[in-house]
């Protein structure tokens, strides 16, 4: 068991835990919504999605952003997940990104949807 993402208390008023398949999915909402420079001892950590939402959106952009978020998935949870395909959307305020991968341990496809609006 790994503790959950955000991090909060369980019913008994322990640090609450979560199942290998969802923390890897934890794992992949804080990369993809980090933004580089945030942590301090993990400068590179992150991909910077969140400024995006403010850019013209472009057949170009979205190519980009494919990429960039693809090469952070593999750079830092190369070693847990396989990336398959990743899809972004931005509609107004509201980022959407969809990452179809596979548990390197399990074998397992999963299909992790995330969404942030501003």
């Amino acid at each position: 068991m790994q503790i959950d993402f955000p991090f909060h208390l369980d019913g008994r008023g322990r640090t609450a835990a979560t199942a290998a398949d969802d923390h890897i999915r934890d794992m992949i909402e804080q990369l993809l919504f980090t933004a580089p420079g945030e942590r301090v001892n993990r400068p590179t950590f992150g991909t910077g999605l969140l400024q995006l939402l403010f850019t013209p959106n472009s057949p170009e952009l979205a190519a980009a952003t494919q990429f960039l978020v693809q090469g952070a998935l593999q750079q830092w949870l190369g070693d847990l997940i396989l990336v398959e395909a990743v899809e972004v959307e931005s509609d107004d305020a509201t980022l959407t990104v969809k990452v179809r991968y596979t548990v390197q341990q399990t074998q397992q496809s999963q299909v992790a949807q995330f969404s942030r609006a501003l």
